[in-house]
């Protein structure tokens, strides 16, 4: 009886449609792998990313997953050792290119743990500078969003249209934005 070849399967992720691929899937094809996947435009926090999906229910026994890069695939550190356990039961390897993860080791095995509880807290901190920064911005008085699609004095003359009869249409027209748009700004005023 013939046994089969174990597969290297493929996985490449970017989080914005304004990133290539291109880097990620050239070092896969470079590392030889059989099939490749990959999600574009996707957060690493989405909790449905059918490209990895589709790379996990690829995987069999003996066939290896690699990455071009660890925060390319997991969540968290509860996510990334949930699938990590679930490979160990399956009998199925870790590679990761850039970071030298090789889980068919054990210092690989710890590596694999260390680097994504470092990845976690990374993400982690960045949000809580984000939410700091915002915050801080905030009680400096600074306007965070879009700005207004109207000054004061355009929403007074808008008033006063109104006022003589013309039309929110008309209005809106002339002022080329959508009819929500100035009735959203007249009730804010």
């Amino acid at each position: 009886m013939a046994t089969k070849a174990n597969k290297r399967i493929g996985y490449a992720r970017v989080s914005s449609t304004d990133q290539s691929l291109e880097l990620q899937l050239d070092a896969l094809a470079k590392a030889e792998c059989d099939h490749i996947f990959s999600d574009d435009g996707i957060s690493a926090i989405a909790r449905s990313r059918p490209g990895f999906e589709n790379a996990l229910r690829h995987l069999e026994q003996g066939d290896t997953l690699v990455l071009w890069k660890m925060d390319r695939a997991f969540r968290s550190l509860r996510h990334a050792l949930d699938v990590f356990e679930d490979f160990e039961e399956r009998g199925i390897e870790f590679l990761v290119l850039t970071e030298g993860i090789d889980t068919t080791t054990p210092m690989g095995k710890c590596f694999f743990q260390i680097r994504n509880s470092f990845a976690e807290l990374e993400r982690s901190l960045i949000s809580e500078r984000t939410k700091a920064g915002l915050e801080a911005a905030r009680l400096r008085g600074k306007r965070l969003g879009r700005p207004p699609s109207l000054s004061a004095q355009q929403i007074v003359e808008i008033k006063a249209r109104c006022l003589a009869g013309e039309s929110m249409a008309m209005i809106a027209d002339r002022c080329r934005l959508s009819t929500r748009t100035l009735y959203r700004a007249i009730s804010k005023s």
